[in-house]
């Protein structure tokens, strides 16, 4: 019995789907979900251009279909079976494996990316387990991607050789010019990543210690941990979002920042919610501009976090009183009543600050935060335009000199997260 075999018995959705052995020196399987996905080569081609790891590196690609799939995505999901055996028969590369199963039209009714993600992932987790391997990579990539030269021998060698490493979110950009999409469409993909990294610079400086990128296409984890993580979720849709939060708090989680994903700008409505659907909200109308949260709200959590700081050492009576001192927008999240029992009850619990605001931030996560800040900006404060608030959080945080321009604020804080500078 391998290290995962009981989780997979347990909850994996299908029976085994590839019988040949992976080879025994298999560090990093790649899962690729694929619907209506006929240019899936274009990947492939990219895959097998990168620097050679110190590895073998399978691909897994799911082909797959919700219920109300249109007859002309089911065409194409064939076409995709066909390019894939195509490019397997006409490619024999020496550190690169590519396997593909379908797993039909809609197995289940809640059919969707996130459901599709796990099928391969726990595939992938299968085929470590096999191996003995815990330490083996699973990455989690769109088809419709491109990726670094490096992006390979960088999960190798700053994931796979490094055992304090648990999982990870990988640097990405989306193109901002090109002949393959509308202008208009680069202007808006502009918009919304500027919004998502003001979003983690937010979380940032509020002092959330679990600030990270949740985006399917660049994320990875080690098998084990995705074990313990209880796997992937059957979500329609944000799945990267609810596995991230699972992932994060368990330790040894980072940025993946040497290499580069390449998501597509790409219009959408194969999901409820993301980048595809929001591309596509935005070109519908030509006016449109992207709002995003007011930096008062990541400055009054950052307030609550300082508060929730100082009640590792606070009697009952300081307790009581901090609450009236919070930010009015934490009756949207929690009563006087609860916030007093928890902050006893994770104060009982813990024996260090660590621990205590560790505890604290189990209670307070993610999940809060977002509810948090959509009930703030339902009642009390208005979003702005994205370059206002992307412009305000590197004003509060110290730097003068500020680019107005989305692309010149966009590029900033790519730089910023890349690590080549500070706010300041």
């Amino acid at each position: 019995m391998g290290f995962a075999s009981a989780w997979l018995n347990k909850n994996a959705l299908f029976p085994e789907f590839i019988k040949e052995a992976p080879d025994n020196q298999t560090g990093i399987i790649i899962v690729v979900p694929a619907f209506n996905e006929p240019y899936i080569t274009s990947l492939l081609e990219c895959l097998k251009s990168c620097d050679e790891p110190d590895c073998q590196v399978e691909v897994l690609v799911v082909i797959n279909a919700p219920s109300d799939a249109s007859s002309e995505s089911i065409r194409n999901n064939s076409v995709c079976k066909q390019n894939i055996e195509k490019w397997i028969g006409a490619n024999n590369d020496r550190f690169l494996r590519i396997y593909y199963f379908n797993t039909g039209i809609a197995p289940v009714d809640d059919w969707g990316v996130g459901l599709a993600r796990k099928s391969g992932m726990d595939e992938a987790l299968r085929r470590f387990d096999k191996l003995g391997e815990p330490d083996g990579i699973i990455v989690s990539l769109d088809a419709d991607c491109i990726v670094e030269k490096n992006y390979l021998t960088a999960f190798c060698n700053e994931f796979y050789k490094k055992k304090e490493r648990k999982a990870c979110s990988v640097y990405f950009e989306h193109p901002l010019t090109g002949n393959q999409f509308p202008g208009r469409l680069y202007d808006y993909i502009a918009q919304y990543e500027l919004h998502l990294r003001y979003f983690v610079q937010g979380l940032r400086y509020s002092g959330f210690p679990y600030a990270f990128h949740t985006v399917g296409s660049a994320l990875a984890v080690k098998a084990l941990q995705y074990v313990k993580a209880g796997g992937m979720n059957r979500r329609q849709a944000g799945e990267d979002f609810y596995f991230i939060q699972k992932l994060a708090p368990l330790g040894g989680y980072f940025y993946l920042n040497s290499t580069t994903v390449f998501p597509s700008p790409r219009e959408s409505y194969r999901v409820p919610f993301g980048t595809g659907v929001m591309m596509k909200k935005l070109m519908d109308d030509s006016g449109n501009r992207l709002l995003t949260y007011n930096t008062k709200a990541f400055s009054d959590l950052k307030n609550i976090f300082e508060i929730a700081r100082k009640m590792y050492l606070a009697d009952q009576a300081e307790v009581l009183d901090s609450y009236e001192v919070l930010p009015a927008g934490i009756s949207f999240l929690t009563g006087k009543q609860e916030w007093n029992s928890k902050i006893n009850e994770i104060q009982r619990n813990t024996s260090s600050f660590e621990a205590f605001m560790k505890r604290f931030f189990i209670w307070f996560n993610m999940f809060r935060i977002v509810k948090y800040l959509n009930n703030i900006h339902a009642a009390t404060y208005s979003k702005v335009p994205v370059e206002e608030s992307a412009g305000n959080m590197l004003a509060i945080s110290g730097m003068k000199n500020i680019p107005k321009d989305i692309y010149e604020l966009l590029i900033y804080y790519r730089r910023m997260e890349k690590g080549l500078t500070t706010t300041g």
